[in-house]
């Protein structure tokens, strides 16, 4: 078992926060502390220790709460990308299986069904002035560990990690016209940017890239 593995189960050794853990897993939003200590019947402090230890050892992740009335926002917690389908937790695994389910049932290819997926996680995404920060959020957030280049108005992402290693190797044209498809639909609905290509490379190894480029201003507004 590798380090990380051995953290993972150390952090999942205790039953409370293998309790709080499966809670977070399970759940169909971002759990909040709140929500955490009636579950648990413990005070806030000893929650947010349980949140530290499963967040240190990367099972969970915790964001701030976007909120559009005034008040302090409160802290979030939803599974981190990379323990997806490990210890019992539903995630990329079941997404990817949602959405191909989806393009056989509308009988569409995985680059239009992942261009439709893009346009619908797009309308939700807010926060950065620039777009490209948006993109790579997004990417982070999906598990894809991008290392982030600028070349002028061209962004190159290197992909540390595929989400879907093993499914990618079975069936590459598949799974990375999906990806393609959920990278032009990002990029159409944040706006400003253009994605130029996808190279793909073995995705046991990873370091696809994925390079886009900014719209000149005038075309953006215009």
């Amino acid at each position: 078992m590798d380090e990380s593995l051995q953290q993972e189960a150390r952090a999942l050794g205790d039953p409370t926060r293998h309790k709080i853990f499966r809670y977070i897993a399970d759940a169909e939003h971002p759990v909040s502390v709140a929500e955490l200590t009636d579950l648990v019947q413990l005070n806030h402090n000893a929650v947010r220790q349980h949140l530290a230890v499963l967040k240190e050892a990367n099972l969970v992740v915790e964001d701030v709460e976007e909120r559009s009335q005034p008040g302090r926002p409160r802290l979030l917690y939803r599974p981190h990308p990379e323990v997806s389908d490990r210890w019992g937790a539903a995630g990329g695994y079941s997404w990817l299986a949602n959405v191909l389910v989806s393009a056989v049932r509308r009988r569409q290819g995985p680059r239009q069904i992942g261009r439709q997926e893009g346009h619908r996680r797009a309308v939700e995404l807010t926060g950065a002035d620039d777009r490209a920060d948006l993109l790579e959020a997004e990417m982070s957030r999906r598990g894809f560990r991008p290392t982030r280049v600028e070349k002028g108005r061209r962004v190159e992402f290197i992909l540390g990690r595929c989400p879907f290693a093993e499914v990618a190797a079975a069936d590459p044209q598949t799974v990375c016209q999906l990806h393609l498809g959920l990278a032009e639909g990002l990029a159409e609905g944040i706006g400003g940017l253009e994605v130029e290509r996808l190279v793909s490379k073995d995705p046991r190894r990873a370091g696809c890239r994925l390079v886009v480029r900014r719209e000149d201003q005038a075309r953006a507004t215009g």
